[in-house]
């Protein structure tokens, strides 16, 4: 049987004959596992800010925000659906205009977007709001993948392993430091880099960009003065609990009441009115309180299997687009799940990270499962082998 060699950092696949069948059956289960808990989470979280809230958006209605991540769950798994009967040619093909399209919603965002909590960060329309931050993250690694493909050979030299793909990273963080949305922005680093080391850049360019970075950081904290006071808040939280570092001591005092086995679903005491965003980016505050350790642990398993998954399929694509594409956004929901527990664990300072499938947002959670549905596209092209 004639073998051709996919390579990938260091790592290949052996690519023989390939068929388009049907996708993976294990990754499409750890999806509809982790959005179920997901949803049953938002119901048990959100249920007493909606109903405290007669006045607002919910008109008191207890399951206001369950109905809508319910519809956004279905709606989602119809996109994810549809997004794995697409061929991976079709995200090739459209890798880039999609990243035009990204890079002019972004730039509206300053214009006209939705302000809240001091930052502009959605657009309207309607009732709905999208995020643009959120493809902005699934547009990089799409023209990345794309990028690293057409200039194979080339990744290691300054023109064409750095100059496009930091040009590309610096006018998207740029777009969202004007938000600011600043957690986005280094989500999206994280991830340019992951896709620059997956398309095998040299080392010597990640020692710079770590040395850029910290100077960034340096002038981040010298004209951002809040984001210095997130950084003490960080160290000390108790220290202004009543303050700046209310929602993190809030946090840990739910995540501390859970224990090993937690209050019961349903249980949690902070979330009535004490825990700022518990159905949101704190979520898995609430997670911990009701589920206890062994629930919450349970969780991140469910998590690291379903990443490890993603990586399992990228090492049996058969184009290198796909591999990368597959990494790429296996990568991303590491980054996320990783951050969102370290912040609500107060292991990284406070910022604004939601955690997938579980946080409440409509439009969010439709992206995250169009990525999964892209894996399982892919997944549909994984090599099989054939007796000859």
């Amino acid at each position: 049987m004639r073998y051709d060699s996919v390579r990938l950092a260091g790592f290949s696949a052996l690519e023989p004959k390939t068929r388009r069948g049907g996708f993976d059956g294990p990754f499409f289960l750890l999806v509809l596992l982790l959005l179920a808990m997901g949803v049953v989470m938002v119901l048990s979280a959100s249920f007493p800010r909606a109903y405290y809230d007669p006045g607002g958006v919910t008109g008191g209605d207890a399951a206001y925000y369950f109905v809508r991540q319910f519809v956004f769950a279905l709606l989602g798994l119809g996109a994810m659906l549809l997004a794995s009967r697409l061929p991976m040619g079709f995200y090739r093909r459209y890798a880039l205009p999609f990243l035009a399209l990204t890079l002019v919603l972004l730039l509206l965002v300053p214009l006209v977007g939705v302000k809240a909590n001091g930052s502009r960060r959605w657009l309207g329309v309607g009732s709905l709001t999208l995020q643009p931050s959120e493809l902005a993250k699934l547009a990089v690694i799409l023209s990345f993948s794309v990028l690293i493909c057409r200039f194979r050979g080339r990744m290691r030299s300054f023109r064409w392993g750095v100059l496009p793909f930091a040009g590309l990273l610096g006018l998207i963080v740029g777009l969202l430091v004007l938000e600011p949305h600043f957690s986005a922005s280094i989500i999206i680093i994280a991830i340019g880099g992951a896709m620059l080391f997956l398309g095998g850049l040299g080392l010597g360019w990640f020692a710079s960009a770590i040395g850029a970075a910290l100077g960034g950081l340096a002038l981040l904290l010298t004209f951002f003065p809040y984001a210095s006071e997130r950084i003490n808040t960080w160290r000390d939280p108790f220290s202004s609990a009543s303050d700046e570092g209310y929602q993190i001591v809030q946090s840990l005092y739910s995540i501390g009441s859970g224990g090993l086995s937690g209050l019961g679903l349903g249980g949690s005491r902070q979330k009535f009115l004490y825990l700022p965003e518990e159905h949101n980016d704190f979520i898995f505050s609430v997670v911990c309180e009701e589920l206890g350790f062994i629930g919450a642990a349970l969780i991140i398993c469910l998590f690291a299997l379903l990443i490890l998954r993603g990586y399992w399929i990228a090492l049996h694509c058969r184009s290198r687009f796909s591999l990368l594409v597959c990494a790429g956004i296996s990568t991303l929901l590491a980054i996320q799940v990783f951050l969102n527990v370290a912040v609500v664990t107060n292991l990284v300072p406070c910022t604004g990270i939601s955690l997938p499938f579980f946080s409440y947002g409509g439009t969010a959670l439709l992206i995250q499962l169009g990525e999964m549905g892209i894996i399982l596209s892919a997944s549909r092209d994984m090599i099989t082998e054939r007796k000859e």
